[in-house]
């Protein structure tokens, strides 16, 4: 998910960002100094410096140094620190670098108790203000409105994305072409810089609740999205703006946003995480707060700094919350995130959100401008008694039900329903992008990065009824075909909503021949854009005639994908296959789904993969060629995975943090004599699959597989674990086996990768600065071949030799093949980089004991 929204801002910067961007970066003012206690003379770490009423500016480091740049030396610098007094310094030309700025300690008195912050050692014992936390988190959930039996409120939700100080005036052949998007030039709420907005969406819905039984639904009334990201499809976007800017719960331990776990400050780790400060006391409407300042012991962790506003009576009722990321946090591309929210008490202590605002400045290249995103929700009516309406929404199946009309409400509908003011510069983004798509230059720009990042070309601009792609697998090699050519299209619902087809083309220059796929699917629920909308309901007719790469199930994507041509090893297993595939598919809201499929496959030998058996008659061995092997069978697969969520693009499906477990049972049958099938067979697999996390400590993707073959058959249809012979980085397979190094007709396997956000790199001086960040990769099998599916005297006439020169082939035994990778990802904010050993069969002939992978990783 992540890797998906920073490609979506690259594309926005591809299209938009003028390249005098870069100029006006250079001709900036460089503010620096040192900042010190007044009272021990030492260096002051962590500082906040900002120019007055913007947030431009930066923190001290650990020697209170600081440095950043800004438009111009003018308005106020104010360096503040907690526990100290804040420092004012005017700007102006005549100002002095490098500015020595010496705080003064203060002190902060709150009824009998007073917290004098000085350079003593921070203490989390006798600290009243960690006594106060303590207190705060253990009545965190007194006033909940989910304490309630039932409670509903009406929302609305606006998500405003812009190019952050925006100008023309540096390129004056840019200002010519685009002269008119002067008039839509807005001003930052945060840095008061010109901002031209490119992306404004708006949500009308009403939130639902019940405790017994528990369930949360959202009834969607009205929705609007304008600007760049219209050439996305519907479903991709959506969930990639859901799981990026989401609500946010900080009376949960963990707060999820940007695509990872942030520690709240209300957390029951909180005391162990963050120090505490008591820092004033204010007034909230007819409440007196205390003004309870928080930041992480370690500011390259998850957490934030900020303040909990919290009542003084015995209730600790929160009142309000402001909160922004650490600017030394070891996160990509957010420059600045501030999260504010209000609360209020109803008379029976029910705490109320009433506003929900997150800015943030995104910056994704540093020598260009970046991004200003802002999305605020305001929520009103609550209510508190059930009614037929919400019993009725409740009870669907589905979490979001939406009106049909949604995307087409009228201008009524949207002042009436309207619950918080949307400027004229943020309506007017239609407007600017149809004028953007009549300059040819932009049109065709916008075009062809489409093409490029999405990998599919749409036959026309607006509601394209045919795809032709993907691209990355139009030229392709291997040993088998030589160079492959591959050409394919896809149709969409704006064709048929019900009915939708798929095809490819390919041929090998190296043998000759052609490879075709078709298929057509009907889906019975009436699909926005494509058939893998969840949820699927569909029945598929499948025909494909390719080739087949023994021990190489590329899972996560396609065979023919030309950067998996370049191999460690010789890419030789291979033959050829033909199949026939019926496939009826049930998915179920609650996240079950099961399929039942219909196959006759055909493996087709090659002088790559010959299919031989032997016989042995009087000390005199014959061998009989066999040209292919035929199978029919029926596969029915189980899957459950709750509270899933996933991206739907448009030929494929990713699950995005797969937080709660995955699990999937698959059984196939094969039924002799059925369209001249060879074989009685029987195969089964299960697996589980999760995501744990560790709050600050990162967290651990698991796989755990399990499967057996329980009949005598014919090595094709034996186990073979994945081997990856590229030299990148891909899941569930092996970086360092051969491809069918193994055969196996039972295994279990895992699959452990913990990505560690920096927990080591963050604590050392100077790599910390690097923002490198930790993964550690750990997987195997165990897995048994037995007697009566290995090609030995025994079973001799009847079984397939192993297609292996002078039948060096080597058996698994009771110890587990095994690979160990450390890796270093993060590298120039894109890059992982992977040294994998192999720990055990390290003395067969032909393998790598170690090697090096990689993977684009993009993440924030």
């Amino acid at each position: 998910m992540k890797k998906e929204l920073i490609t979506y801002l690259y594309i926005l910067l591809i299209l938009l960002v003028p390249a005098s961007t870069i100029a006006q970066e250079a001709s900036k003012v460089r503010i620096h100094g040192k900042i010190t206690d007044a009272a021990t003379k030492e260096a002051l770490p962590y500082a906040s410096i900002r120019i007055n009423k913007t947030s431009i500016g930066c923190s001290s480091d650990n020697r209170g140094n600081f440095s950043f740049y800004a438009p111009a030396l003018r308005d106020t610098l104010i360096i503040s620190s907690v526990g100290y007094t804040d420092k004012r310094i005017p700007l102006s030309s005549k100002t002095r670098m490098p500015i020595k700025a010496v705080l003064e300690p203060a002190d902060y008195a709150l009824s009998e108790l007073t917290v004098k912050p000085k350079k003593e050692k921070y203490k989390r014992k006798d600290n009243p203000a960690v006594i106060l936390a303590r207190e705060i988190i253990k009545r965190r959930d007194d006033n909940s409105p989910k304490n309630k039996d039932y409670y509903s409120r009406d929302r609305h939700e606006k998500l405003n994305l812009a190019l952050s100080n925006f100008s023309t005036e540096n390129n004056k052949h840019f200002a010519k072409q685009f002269e008119f998007l002067e008039q839509y030039i807005d001003t930052s709420q945060i840095s008061g810089e010109p901002i031209l907005h490119i992306s404004a969406r708006e949500l009308i819905a009403t939130d639902y609740y019940r405790k017994e039984p528990e369930r949360e639904r959202q009834h969607v009334k009205g929705r609007k999205r304008n600007g760049i990201d219209d050439m996305f499809s519907t479903g991709e976007i959506e969930a990639l703006y859901e799981e990026t800017f989401k609500d946010v719960d900080i009376f949960q331990d963990n707060i999820s946003l940007f695509g990872n776990k942030f520690v709240s400050p209300v957390s029951k780790l909180g005391p162990t995480f963050y120090k505490y400060y008591i820092m004033d006391t204010i007034d909230i409407g007819s409440d007196r707060c205390i003004d309870l300042a928080f930041s992480p012991f370690n500011v390259e962790s998850f957490g934030f700094t900020g303040h909990i506003y919290v009542t003084t009576d015995s209730t600790f009722f929160i009142r309000g919350v402001q909160m922004n990321v650490p600017h030394d946090i070891n996160m990509n591309f957010v420059e600045y995130m501030n999260i504010k929210q209000d609360y209020s008490r109803r008379p029976d202590g029910t705490r109320i959100l009433n506003k929900e605002t997150l800015t943030a400045e995104l910056k994704v290249v540093n020598a260009l401008n970046g991004f200003y995103a802002h999305r605020e929700v305001v929520y009103a009516n609550y209510n508190f008694d059930s009614t037929p309406q919400g019993e009725k929404i409740l009870e669907s199946p589905a979490k979001v039900v939406e009106e049909d009309n949604s995307m087409k409400q009228s201008d009524e509908f949207w002042a009436v329903n309207r619950l918080n003011e949307v400027t004229e510069k943020e309506q007017s983004v239609q407007k600017m992008m149809k004028e953007l798509r009549n300059n040819p230059l932009y049109y065709w720009l916008e075009k062809g990065v489409s093409f490029l990042f999405t990998g599919w070309i749409p036959i026309r601009e607006n509601e394209p009824p045919i795809f032709y792609g993907p691209v990355n697998t139009s030229v392709s090699h291997n040993e088998l075909e030589g160079w492959r050519l591959r050409t394919g299209a896809m149709t969409s619902a704006y064709l048929n909503p019900h009915l939708f087809g798929r095809f490819f083309v390919a041929y090998g220059l190296g043998d000759h021949r052609w490879k075709y796929m078709g298929e057509v699917e009907y889906s019975f629920k009436k699909k926005k854009e494509h058939p893998n909308e969840f949820p699927i309901h569909s029945l598929k007719a499948h025909y494909e005639s390719d080739i087949f790469q023994y021990g190489q199930t590329y899972l996560h994507t396609n065979k023919d994908n030309i950067f998996l041509s370049i191999k460690r090893d010789k890419d030789n297993k291979i033959g050829y296959m033909k199949k026939a595939e019926l496939t009826y598919t049930r998915e179920f809201y609650n996240n079950f789904s099961y399929n039942i499929t219909l196959r006759n496959r055909i493996d087709i030998a090659t002088h790559l993969i010959p299919f031989e058996r032997t016989v042995t008659t009087d000390g005199v061995t014959t061998s009989t060629f066999v040209d292919d092997v035929n199978r029919s069978e029926i596969e029915i697969g189980l899957r459950y995975a709750p509270n899933e969520k996933f991206i739907q693009s448009k030929w494929n499906r990713n699950s995005i943090l797969p937080e709660h477990p995955v699990f999937t049972l698959n059984h196939r049958m094969g039924i002799k004599g059925v369209l001249g099938s060879d074989i009685n067979y029987h195969h089964t697999e299960a697996s589980f699959q999760k995501r744990f996390w560790f709050s600050a400590f990162g967290y651990t993707d698991c796989i755990i597989k399990a499967g057996k073959v329980w009949n005598k058959v014919p090595f094709p249809l034996l186990i073979m674990p994945n081997a990856n012979l590229s030299y990148t980085i891909q899941s569930e397979s092996y970086s360092l086996m051969n491809a069918m190094e193994f055969f196996n007709d039972e295994y279990a396997s895992w699959d452990l990768t913990y990505y560690m956000n920096g927990l080591i790199f963050n604590r050392i001086p100077l790599i910390r600065k690097l923002n490198w960040r930790e993964v550690v990769t750990f997987k195997g099998m165990f897995g048994n071949l037995s007697d009566k599916n290995r090609p030995d005297p025994l079973n001799t006439g009847t079984l397939f030799k192993f297609p292996y020169e002078n039948d060096e082939y080597h058996y698994m035994d009771s110890t587990p093949y095994m690979e160990l990778a450390f890796g270093v990802e993060n590298i120039f904010k894109v890059l992982r980089i992977d040294y994998v050993r192999r720990l055990t069969y390290t003395d067969l002939p032909g393998i790598d004991k170690w090697g090096i992978r990689i993977k684009f990783h993009i993440q924030f």
